[in-house]
């Protein structure tokens, strides 16, 4: 699964990074600890509407057929637009790539409603037996990134949640995401079974592109997928809590340690 990752560019560099046409929505600040139901910044493109103007302009990409590409803020885990009340988005942070076209929570989302999702890279802990010899395991944390130091982008999936109750003159439209996951190879099979789908720079436009809304060829796109090219080094423990945060979470252990 993918439960913490790291993503600290500003909206500038994503604007840059992501050829992105506006940006919606106050920055939303640095974070080396994202953990599910924050608020994260994703990338969309879609037409925008009357209530959406307010998204201000940026240099990037000239859309499609009347589409933007923007960037978002979203809460992360999915909440379906038939779902009952919003809690239930803290158990859809992820959406299992074997099943994303299939199951009802996603397939409409997985047509229509694509995203990407940026970050400096993801956290994943390795089981390994206690040190100490009681026969115990032990959670490792490791950091798994680009090796040059670039974006790492995940595949995700957006909805839109109506709050009924939303009293007069209140946006009732709760935005949320999740994050698509495959079966690990590479670096990260050996921390993990499960990885997020890294999605290449050549396989975002076909990602976002509107017009594919044909849930066989979006399951040909996220097949053709190559595994992730991703360095990784083990981290402090600190990163365990959702209150800790700061550049120190994702540095080597080694480094964190002599820096005391």
């Amino acid at each position: 699964m993918c439960g913490r990752y790291a993503s600290s560019r500003s909206d500038a560099q994503l604007v840059e990074d992501y050829a992105v046409d506006a940006v919606v929505g106050p920055e939303v600040g640095p974070s080396w600890n994202v953990a599910p139901t924050q608020q994260v910044r994703a990338v969309v493109e879609r037409e925008p509407r009357d209530d959406e103007a307010a998204g201000s302009p940026a240099a990037g990409g000239d859309g499609k057929d009347g589409a933007q590409r923007q960037l978002r803020t979203l809460r992360w885990g999915l909440v379906p637009s038939w779902a009952k009340d919003p809690s239930v988005g803290s158990r859809m942070i992820n959406a299992r790539v074997e099943t994303v076209t299939e199951k009802p929570a996603y397939k409409r989302a997985a047509a229509r409603r694509r995203c990407l999702v940026p970050a400096d890279g993801y956290f994943e802990w390795e089981r390994r037996p206690a040190p100490d010899g009681s026969g115990k395991e032990v959670k490792v944390p490791h950091f798994l990134h680009a090796a040059d130091g670039g974006p790492v982008t995940f595949a995700g999936l957006y909805e839109l949640w109506r709050d009924p109750a939303a009293p007069d003159g209140q946006d009732p439209w709760l935005w949320t995401v999740t994050v698509i996951t495959t079966q690990a190879r590479d670096e990260a099979g050996r921390i993990h079974d499960r990885s997020p789908v890294v999605l290449p720079a050549d396989f975002q436009g076909d990602w976002l592109d509107p017009a594919l809304t044909d849930l066989d060829l979006v399951r040909q796109v996220l097949d053709a997928v190559p595994p992730p090219q991703l360095a990784t080094h083990e981290v402090g423990r600190a990163v365990g809590s959702p209150r800790v945060n700061g550049p120190q979470l994702v540095l080597p252990l080694d480094q964190l340690e002599q820096q005391g």
